[in-house]
């Protein structure tokens, strides 16, 4: 392309505004993709997610008692703990890094089948604190009734 008798910073311009004329035409032809929602998001009306600064300054303050709402990929399958009432065990890593131990009742609800490191899981219970990142509890029904429910649904299917 040549560009007729202009001086030098015009045809720069021209160069400039042909490049970007270029650019948003080829941009605007492209068909626009969509991220699909994650199946468990699509699955999940009970809550929006706990912002994870408030679960960062749980940690980092050593609050408990928090009831939270949030995503994580399971880092770990671990041994159920059989003291007292049994409960299904697993890790999580939340988006910001911060590790949590799931501790799902499965003497009060079913229990999760096939959970498999790395894959996402989302929950609903309450944080408590400890040095390696928080436990997550209450992630079931109250049969009594005295405490908030909680919940966890994994490969689109909700445990309580």
């Amino acid at each position: 392309m040549t560009l007729p008798n202009m001086p030098l910073p015009w045809k720069y311009s021209a160069l400039v505004l042909f490049f970007c004329c270029s650019l948003l035409s080829f941009g605007c032809g492209q068909k626009q993709q969509q991220s699909a929602p994650a199946p468990e998001a699509a699955t999940d009306p009970f809550r929006s997610f706990t912002d994870l600064r408030v679960l960062e300054n749980a940690f980092h303050t050593r609050q408990s008692g928090l009831q939270v709402t949030q995503r994580g990929v399971i880092v770990r399958v671990l041994a159920d703990d059989d003291a007292g009432s049994r409960h299904q065990r697993c890790i999580v890593e939340l988006p910001s890094r911060l590790r949590l131990l799931i501790a799902h009742n499965i003497h009060i609800a079913p229990r999760i089948p096939g959970l498999v490191k790395g894959e996402f899981l989302t929950f609903h219970g309450e944080y408590e604190w400890n040095r390696k990142g928080g436990v997550i509890h209450w992630t079931h029904h109250d049969p009594e009734g005295r405490h908030e429910d909680g919940w966890i649904v994994y490969r689109g299917k909700t445990y309580r």
